[in-house]
């Protein structure tokens, strides 16, 4: 049975992947932005790849330019922001859509298992964060204004 684990994916430095191939216990994954209010959150969420990775939890960025176009660069350009600016070490992956008829089929399947406030199928900002266990369910949505460390409760209880 397949999940959204298996989801094709592509990385930001163009190969193909998946969630799945990165092999985790737990999923954290957020769409991200380099011009946004919440950016400062990638130093927050490189902390938990940090104090987590090696118990399996797998931090994924999917930068997303659907939000004010507030991430207008290539992935090149992404990739050397997050790197210089917040030590980013955690997987990134090319930009996408998250809402609309091109939302790639990873948020569309995200959205579905956990809805927004009121049902919402939309994603509403940049840095909306999902957990997913090791077996491809999401177990939680959180708003963008949901800071990293906040999360850390609910990842603890999914981990060895």
């Amino acid at each position: 049975m397949s999940t959204l684990l298996d989801i094709p994916c592509t990385t930001i430095d163009n190969r193909d992947s998946s969630l799945g191939a990165l092999q985790g216990k737990a999923y954290l994954v957020v769409n991200t932005a380099s011009k946004c209010g919440f950016t400062p959150q990638y130093k927050g969420l490189e902390a938990l790849w940090q104090e987590y990775g090696e118990r399996g939890l797998r931090v994924a960025g999917f930068p997303c330019n659907q939000f004010g176009a507030q991430e207008p660069g290539n992935s090149g350009e992404i990739s050397e922001f997050c790197e210089l600016n917040y030590g980013v070490s955690f997987p990134l992956f090319k930009k996408i859509d998250v809402n609309g008829a091109n939302a790639h089929p990873l948020f569309v399947e995200l959205k579905q298992q956990a809805p927004g406030v009121l049902g919402s199928k939309g994603i509403k900002w940049n840095f909306t964060k999902f957990l997913v266990d090791g077996q491809g369910r999401v177990l939680k949505r959180y708003a963008p204004t949901t800071k990293p460390e906040e999360l850390r409760a609910d990842i603890e209880a999914l981990l060895p």
